[in-house]
Parts: structure tokens; C-alpha cells; sequence
């Protein structure tokens, strides 16, 4: 009985590793099966490379400016080595240093307000009116007035109302005016249009050098207007004069008949004796005038 048992679980244990073994051949759809590795490829060593170079970029872009406004403007001595002044003095203004004969040209577009070709100016009075000697002033199109003194002479052809483009020659640099003891220069200006007889404001009343700062290497469309503007807003169009107003008293003339003055004189005498000194009159021979005549 025992034997034959172990006769039928043989007889079942080869049933079982017989249909085992037929249910996991090899290449049986949806079995599972290890992929036989076949020949690798070797991988390449990486190339030696040697230091990055950067790509050539051509000539560097230029980028223009911002359009700060709608008028261009040129600085107002042209071809010419210059320098000048970027602080308060004085007056709000600047003395552009160039040698004598530079041009003076319009800063921007306008009409010729004023010339003067007359140096009219003397030390000895020192009137306020004269003291920028030979000049000519322009309102800009954009609604400013500037002014070039201390001309050498004044262009032929620039008048009051003639039109002028940027750049326009209006003069020479130069030394007239109360410039006849330095060196040649421009005594430029920027305010607004007022009646002549206000000469105060025609010399200056904003701050110049960051514009011609920005004429000259920076950006050509910035705009003293609107600070003008405003500045005149806020002092009123004929604001009175408070720098540099007066002038110097002229000495009066001489009258026709000197007036004699009294010299001492010694005079000596054996005869009689008399004081050591003696008064005598003689008239004097000349009056001079305060700080004279140019």
C-alpha cells in the first residue's frame, strides 16, 4: 500500500515537471525571459580640448542717445580747444576759454535779439550795460535766450531778426568788454527775453555747464527750457537787479581855471631873519581821472 503510494506521487511529480518544463521554453510569449548580453561597442574617450575662445564680435553697436526734446543743440564755440568753468562765481553763467578769433555760432535754431559792436565799456565807470562789451544775443526756438559776449567782432550780417540756423557764425572770440586784461574768451549766458534795458538778466540767470557739458560729449537734445522756464515763473519776467548793479562815480571834470594848490618851499635869506618855511601858490598842471582812461 505504502509502495504504491509512492508510486502515484512519482507518477504525479512527472506529471508535474513534465508540464512545467513545457510551460517555460524559451522564447514563449509572455514569459519573462534574462536577454542575453551580446558584443558591447567600446565607448570613446572623450577628445582633449583646449581652452574656449570667445567668437569675434565685430565692432561694438553704437546705441544714440534718448531724444530728450525736440531741438538739437551745438556747442557754442566751434572747432577750437576750450575749457570753462562748472561752478557758481558770481553770476549764474560761464567763461568758455578759447583763443582769440574762435567762432561764436547759435547755439540752436532762433532770431537775433540783440548785437552790440561797439565796446563801450571803461574801467573807470564800469557801467553794468557795458560790461560784456561787443555781444550778440539769440532767442532759441525753444523760447531761451543766450548770449555770447566779449566778442572780438560780430559777424557780418547778424542783426536783430535775421534767422539763424545751429551753428550760425555769429562772432569772434575775444577780449573786449571788461575781458581786456585776461585772456580771450566767451562770456556765455542762458535766461529769457526781456526788454534790453533789463541787462542784468541777459547776463545770465541759469546755470550753464551741464548743458554744455552735454552739448559737447553727452547728449545733444538736452534742454535748458524748462528749468528757464520755471526760473521765470518763479522771479517774474523783470526780476530786479541784486549782483553786480552798480557803477563806479566818474571823477568830475576839471574847471576851466585850475585852482591853485599850496606847495611849501623853503627859503633861505641871509639878510633878515624869516621863518623856515614860507607858503607859496602855483597852479597845478593836471587832474587825473580815477582809474583811468582805456
Amino acid at each position: 500500500m505504502r509502495a504504491g503510494r509512492i508510486g502515484l506521487v512519482a507518477a504525479s511529480t512527472g506529471v508535474v515537471l513534465l508540464v512545467g518544463g513545457c510551460s517555460q521554453p524559451a522564447g514563449i510569449a509572455g514569459v519573462r525571459t534574462a536577454a542575453t548580453p551580446g558584443p558591447s561597442s567600446p565607448t570613446p574617450a572623450p577628445a582633449s580640448q583646449g581652452p574656449a575662445e570667445a567668437p569675434d564680435g565685430g565692432e561694438p553697436v553704437r546705441v544714440p542717445p534718448p531724444k530728450l526734446s525736440d531741438h538739437t543743440y551745438t556747442f557754442p564755440v566751434e572747432d577750437c580747444e576750450v575749457s570753462y568753468q562748472r561752478k557758481l562765481l558770481v553770476l549764474p553763467k560761464t567763461t568758455i576759454w578759447a583763443r582769440r578769433g574762435c567762432a561764436f555760432v547759435a547755439p540752436v535754431d532762433g532770431v537775433v535779439h540783440e548785437v552790440n559792436t561797439a565796446n563801450r565799456w571803461l574801467p573807470s565807470t564800469d557801467v553794468g550795460a557795458h560790461r560784456e562789451g561787443r555781444f550778440v544775443t539769440i532767442v532759441g526756438d525753444d523760447g531761451v535766450l543766450y548770449l555770447g559776449g566779449h566778442l572780438d567782432s560780430v559777424a557780418e550780417g547778424v542783426k536783430p531778426g535775421v534767422r539763424v540756423k545751429g551753428g550760425r557764425v555769429l562772432g569772434r572770440v575775444g577780449t573786449s568788454g571788461n575781458a581786456r586784461d585776461t585772456g580771450s574768451n566767451l562770456y556765455f549766458a542762458i535766461s529769457w527775453k526781456t526788454d534790453p534795458s533789463l541787462w542784468w538778466v541777459r547776463r545770465g540767470m541759469v546755470e550753464p555747464w551741464d548743458y554744455l557739458d552735454a552739448w559737447k560729449t553727452g547728449n545733444r537734445t538736452l534742454s535748458p527750457r524748462k528749468e528757464t522756464l520755471a526760473l521765470r515763473r518763479k522771479l517774474g519776467e523783470t526780476p530786479p537787479c541784486r549782483v553786480l548793479c552798480g557803477a563806479r562815480q566818474q571823477s568830475s571834470a576839471p574847471s576851466e581855471t585850475p585852482t591853485p594848490a599850496p606847495t611849501r618851499k623853503r627859503k633861505r635869506t641871509r639878510a633878515t631873519p624869516t621863518p623856515d618855511f614860507a607858503i607859496t601858490l602855483s597852479p597845478t598842471e593836471s587832474v587825473g581821472v580815477l582809474g583811468g582812461a582805456p
